[in-house]
C-alpha cells in the first residue's frame, strides 16, 4: 500500500491574506498530509491579527520573526532557512508554500532539484516566475473564504464560461497538445493520460485557476471535445479537428 504523502506548509503572513487557509488546507488533503504547518511572521505586527485567529484552529505553529531592519524582509529568510532544515531532515516529501513574493523562486527550484514536489498559493498579483516553477500552482483567490463569514461562506470557486474558455488561447493550446499527444491512432485520449501529459509539460496548471476541481470538469465546460464514456467510468476525449 502506498503511504501517504507528508507535505510541510510554510506561509509567508506578512504578504498572503488569511481568508484562503481553510481552502488550501482542502486542497493540500488531496495529496497527502500535511504534518508540518508553519505560519511565519512578526506576531507583534497588529497586521497579522487575522492570521492570529486561524492558528490554533488548525494546528499551525507560529514561527516569530523579528524585523531587526527597516525595510528589510526577516520574514522571507526565516522562511527559506525553515525549509531548507526541513528538506534535510527526512521528515516530509513535499513542500507547500503560501506567499506571492518572486523571492521565493530560487528556493522552489533548488527543492524540486531534490525531487520534492513544491505547492503554490498566491494571489493573483504573484509574479509568473514563481508561478511556473510550482508544481502546481493556486491563486487563493479561488479558495478564499471556504468557511468564512468575512465573504460567500462556502462558494465555489467562480467557474469561467465556455467563451471564456476558448478566448484563452494559451489554455486551448495545451489542452489540444495534450490530447493530440496522448491519442491513440483512432484519435481518442485516454483523459487521465490527457491529465498526466499537462501535470508533466506544465507543471504550474490548475484547472481550479479556472473555477473547475478537475480537469476533466474544464475540458467539458470548454466543448472543445467529443466525449466519450467507456466502461461507465473512464472518460475519452477527442479532437474533432484533428
Amino acid at each position: 500500500m502506498q503511504e501517504t504523502k507528508r507535505i510541510a506548509l510554510l506561509i509567508d503572513c506578512d504578504n498572503v491574506t488569511h481568508n484562503a487557509i481553510e481552502g488550501v488546507l482542502e486542497e493540500l488533503a488531496k495529496h497527502g498530509t500535511v504534518n508540518v504547518r508553519h505560519a511565519h511572521g512578526d506576531w507583534n505586527n497588529p497586521g497579522l491579527s487575522g492570521w492570529a485567529e486561524k492558528l490554533h484552529p488548525h494546528a499551525i505553529r507560529p514561527m516569530q520573526q523579528f524585523a531587526y531592519t527597516k525595510g528589510k524582509n526577516a520574514t522571507d529568510s526565516a522562511m527559506i532557512i525553515d525549509a531548507m532544515d526541513l528538506l534535510y531532515s527526512g521528515n516530509v516529501d513535499a513542500f507547500a508554500l503560501m506567499t506571492s513574493d518572486s523571492d521565493f523562486t530560487p528556493l522552489v527550484l533548488r527543492i524540486l532539484e531534490s525531487g520534492f514536489p513544491v505547492y503554490g498559493f498566491g494571489q493573483k498579483k504573484t509574479p509568473k516566475p514563481f508561478v511556473d516553477s510550482c508544481s502546481p500552482f493556486i491563486y487563493i483567490e479561488n479558495l478564499a473564504s471556504h468557511g468564512d463569514n468575512e465573504s460567500d461562506s462556502g462558494s465555489a470557486p467562480p467557474r469561467k464560461s465556455k467563451s471564456k474558455l476558448r478566448q484563452d488561447s494559451a489554455l486551448v493550446r495545451l489542452l489540444r497538445t495534450a490530447v493530440d499527444q496522448t491519442a491513440d491512432d483512432d484519435g481518442w485520449a485516454n483523459m487521465g493520460q490527457v491529465a498526466s501529459y499537462i501535470a508533466n509539460n506544465n507543471s504550474s496548471f490548475s484547472s481550479i485557476n479556472y473555477g473547475y476541481r478537475r480537469i476533466s470538469d474544464l475540458i467539458k465546460a470548454s466543448e472543445l471535445f467529443k466525449i466519450e464514456m467507456r466502461n461507465g467510468t473512464a472518460m475519452y476525449v477527442r479532437d474533432p479537428k484533428a
